[in-house]
């Protein structure tokens, strides 16, 4: 039995260092995706954080930059952020970090060295040596099908690495089905602009058929701060009529990320996204009203966080997850954590990646895990100061549920 603080933290930090990981919310994807998989030291440093971060500093004409071709862009991004700049932001210091467990030498600052490594390493030798440093078992990509390249690859027999599982990403058909049920017209779905009996019947065939074609783990959709269902809208209609029917019937959860602000500044393109307070009744909602229906939940808002965890008490079928987007600082992970667990104990998801570029499942996990310990370290102590004991045992069995069983449990539920 584990009685005392030493043995306590020593028994949760080799835990955390042996789990295997589900990141469930991912977007990345496998070897056969070809060029919607990202990785590499140029990637990384062109990754859309790092681009707001540039333009804090720099005058250059956004077109100018997005005009450059993607080296010359990293290279601006490297001059800026990491040599004329120290890089103490989470997003500078996961780019080292990452370098680091590579075992590069992040004190050398020798961009041509990093590229060189890349160079040298296969898709596959590499996606292998990402999963192993970051203690990733298994991730969930994010499945598009009216992205031009990658419903192709669906046609064509899909994914074939089993590490690498879908989810149906269902933006366009929500929030612009005035544009996107052109292109289901074109795929042969009998619909139409007005969203009549017809065209929600062809839309739960659509959704069924590919999540069958996908066998997608859940369907999920990014949502602005002003999301609510109780609207007459083309978006509450689709979400009500079409999607929860269909979660319904297959028994796959309905993953809402709310919060998202689109293009506050569209010269930075993905970059220029931002955050709004949500309102949380739209939740409670949908929770009441379909309570035969699974909801995973994330918001990209820190003052929305509280009101998310009291509303999973009272919501069996509402699975909080992660620190998504803007809310991936350590400080922030911390805080929400520690709160989560005070609210939910143990029955919520802490972490996922988000991760755009596969060489970030390093830094995201690595830093998250050393948070999540140090909370869980404190909280076990909190207990064991009043005389309660446990077996390390029953802590692994803790951090499996956090990293991954607890995502399973509630997909099977």
């Amino acid at each position: 039995m584990i009685t005392h603080y030493a043995q306590l933290k020593e028994v949760v930090e080799k835990s955390m260092q042996k789990v295997k990981i589900t990141d469930l919310h991912t977007h990345i994807y496998s070897e056969k995706f070809d060029k919607l998989l990202l990785w590499g030291i140029d990637e990384l440093l062109t990754y859309h954080y790092l681009i707001a971060e540039y333009f804090r500093y720099s005058n250059l004409h956004y077109n100018e930059f997005f005009n450059l071709p993607k080296s010359k862009q990293a290279e601006l991004i490297w001059d800026t952020l990491f040599i004329k700049n120290s890089p103490v932001s989470e997003a500078q210091r996961g780019v080292l970090t990452i370098l680091n467990k590579l075992g590069l030498d992040v004190k050398s600052r020798d961009l041509k060295g990093y590229r060189n490594y890349f160079s040298n390493l296969t898709t596959k030798e590499y996606i292998n040596k990402v999963f192993e440093i970051s203690g990733v078992k298994e991730v969930v990509m994010t499945n598009d099908p009216f992205d031009p390249l990658e419903k192709p690859i669906w046609d064509e027999g899909g994914n074939e690495d089993q590490r690498f599982k879908a989810a149906l990403r269902i933006d366009s058909i929500i929030n612009q089905y005035e544009k996107s049920y052109k292109s289901l017209m074109e795929w042969g779905y009998e619909v139409s602009e007005n969203l009549n009996e017809k065209a929600i019947s062809e839309i739960k065939r659509f959704l069924t058929e590919w999540v069958q074609k996908t066998n997608a783990l859940y369907m999920a959709v990014s949502l602005p701060p002003s999301f609510k269902i109780l609207e007459d809208s083309n978006r509450s209609k689709v979400i009500e009529k079409c999607v929860i029917p269909v979660c319904r019937q297959l028994n796959i959860p309905f993953a809402m990320m709310i919060g998202v602000k689109k293009l506050v500044n569209d010269d930075l393109g993905l970059a220029g996204d931002s955050v709004g307070k949500s309102d949380i009744t739209t939740i409670e909602y949908l929770c009441k009203t379909y309570p035969n229906n699974k909801f995973m939940i994330t918001m990209l808002s820190r003052e929305n966080q509280h009101e998310l965890a009291i509303t999973a008490r009272k919501f069996r079928n509402l699975m909080v997850f992660g620190c998504w987007w803007f809310l991936n600082n350590p400080s922030i992970i911390e805080d929400m954590t520690r709160m989560r667990i005070e609210t939910l104990g143990l029955s919520f998801i802490p972490q996922h990646s988000d991760a755009r570029v596969l060489d970030q499942l390093i830094y995201k996990w690595t830093h998250s895990k050393k948070i999540i310990s140090n909370v869980l370290i404190d909280k076990y102590n909190d207990i064991l100061n009043i005389g309660w004991s446990m077996t390390e045992e029953e802590i692994e069995r803790d951090i499996r549920g956090l990293m991954g069983n607890n995502f399973w449990d509630f997909i099977n539920k």
